[in-house]
């Protein structure tokens, strides 16, 4: 038994604006990320060497902004995957769904009518 027939006659709809962004994906994830982390680089690099307790203070709140703003980032491009997804599979094609056998009745069973 084929579980997955296909509806005859079905045309598929073409590919639009959530290919490409499939495609992007994982290049705005990376380039995304890589230019998050760069304040925390940089203000490593402005500090070389300084121990002082207001360097240190400053590199850990640099740390945590960009660890924040990191996350938001990816949960944005998972939540875009996603969507683009849902819209890649529903233009997919259409299938055939197993027949499920409904009594038709006028009124429901509790209502003087025995159930078939």
């Amino acid at each position: 038994m084929n579980c997955f027939r296909k509806l005859p006659g079905f045309t598929r709809t073409p590919a639009g604006l959530e290919t490409r962004v499939l495609r992007k994906l994982p290049a705005i994830a990376l380039f995304g990320t890589i230019a998050l982390i760069l304040p925390s680089i940089v203000v490593r690099l402005l500090d070389w060497g300084d121990v002082s307790h207001a360097a240190l203070t400053r590199i850990g709140m640099v740390d945590i902004y960009v660890t924040g703003v990191v996350v938001l980032h990816w949960t944005v491009v998972f939540t875009a995957a996603i969507f683009a997804f849902i819209v890649f599979v529903m233009k997919g094609p259409a299938y055939v769904a197993d027949a499920y056998a409904l009594v038709d009745a006028d009124k429901p069973a509790g209502e003087g009518r025995s159930q078939a």
